[in-house]
């Protein structure tokens, strides 16, 4: 299964330079807890963005730097060889950004996306989600705290 993995705003925002533009630590622990253990497809940028590898993860990172070898990854030129390379008996996930969101929206079965509920000024956003294509199974909101300084909702997707 190909799953999308994001964190959006209300108007799809997905960050800004290169950054979350909200830190939200419970979404944080769900995306560890779903990732760990399997094939995370991503951008460049995306892949940058982290201060190291994240653990316990096969990173395939999409490139067109012809050159681009960071160490522990798996680099591949295109989506479509980015899905190749991960096993087909196992669930792997699409982590962003924004470009790769739009390129991967084809092939994915499963939209695991946190809606934050508040709308950032923003450079990267996550795809429209076409309800007449996606059927949302799975919801449950959380609410701000002292960690979390918006609203926000876990809702799965499965294409019909």
């Amino acid at each position: 299964m190909i799953i999308m993995i994001a964190a959006a705003a209300e108007n799809n925002a997905l960050g800004k330079n290169n950054e979350l533009v909200w830190h939200l630590p419970n979404d944080f622990k769900r995306f560890k807890s779903l990732t760990t253990g399997h094939h995370i497809i991503m951008g460049r940028k995306t892949f940058e963005s982290f201060p190291k590898p994240l653990p316990d993860r096969v990173h395939v990172v999409i490139s067109r730097q012809e050159n681009y070898k960071p160490e522990g990854c798996i680099v591949v030129d295109s989506i479509e060889k980015a899905i190749a390379i991960c096993p087909e008996n196992d669930d792997s996930y699409v982590i962003g950004g924004g470009e790769i969101y739009n390129l991967a929206l084809p092939f994915t079965d499963i939209i695991e996306l946190t809606k934050v509920h508040h709308s950032f000024e923003a450079d990267a956003f996550f795809p429209k989600i076409n309800k007449s294509e996606w059927t949302l199974v799975e919801s449950e909101e959380n609410y701000k705290d002292e960690k979390h300084l918006y609203d926000y909702t876990y809702e799965t997707y499965i294409r019909k």
